[in-house]
């Protein structure tokens, strides 16, 4: 806890969540319960998928069913205020995407800068994918279409982020090979339909919102990879 007795929080989703189903709102719920809000503000980053309609149109369908107030912010047409916006804020949520394009508009907006002011007023930060591994220290994205790298992101917490870890191929072996390699750091790798809940950057609850899927925190110890399953919450 903070000199002020505020909780920073970060909830990162590995895949998921209103993108694939506006329907299925388990995560998105879980969420705003951590606001002890009524009816939290929630303000929505979809600039992974460059603003994309449909998946803007999937956030306002799963978060107008709840008890929420939801906005979004656009990069690609003009762009209000900033400051305002941000401190109105009850959650700050980042939709997925290409996370280094996310990322180079951001630092352009001084969105990093506000972000970095909004984790320390308590403001709650989620995000799934890109909106996962954006608070982290480093990633593993698949921004390249080539192959999977790392990549720095806000090093709110000083590990590594990898979504999508078992729902697709080659991630698992990607990121067992990137720590052999010593190019990846030891993290959190997070299955499609799994979340990581942080307070105080420490890891408070793994949470499974689709069936049977699970969190692991992997690392390299000597010349060997250890995978350790992370205790989990079902939602």
């Amino acid at each position: 806890m903070n000199k002020n007795n505020i909780d920073r929080q970060i909830i990162a989703i590995g895949g998921g969540g209103f993108g694939r189903d506006p329907k299925h709102t388990k995560i998105e719920q879980y969420i705003l319960d951590q606001t002890n809000k009524d009816k939290p503000h929630i303000l929505f980053l979809p600039t992974a998928s460059a603003e994309d309609k449909s998946y803007i149109d999937n956030y306002y369908a799963c978060f107008g069913s709840l008890s929420c107030k939801p906005s979004h912010i656009s990069f690609f047409s003009r762009t209000p205020k900033l400051n305002g916006l941000f401190n109105k804020a009850d959650v700050i949520y980042v939709g997925g995407g290409n996370t280094k394009s996310m990322l180079a508009v951001w630092r352009e907006w001084k969105v990093d800068i506000l972000l970095c002011r909004a984790y320390e007023k308590g403001i709650v930060l989620a995000g799934v994918s890109a909106g996962a591994i954006c608070w982290f220290k480093q990633g593993i994205t698949d921004s390249w279409a080539s192959n999977l790298n790392t990549i720095d992101g806000l090093a709110f917490i000083d590990e590594m982020c990898c979504p999508h870890y078992l729902e697709e191929s080659d991630r698992r072996q990607s990121v067992h090979q990137m720590l052999k390699d010593g190019k990846a750091m030891n993290g959190y790798c997070l299955d499609g339909g799994s979340a990581a809940h942080f307070v105080n950057e420490k890891l408070i609850n793994a949470i499974s919102f689709y069936t049977d899927r699970k969190a692991v925190f992997v690392e390299k110890k000597n010349s060997s990879i250890i995978e350790k399953e992370l205790p989990h919450i079902v939602l």
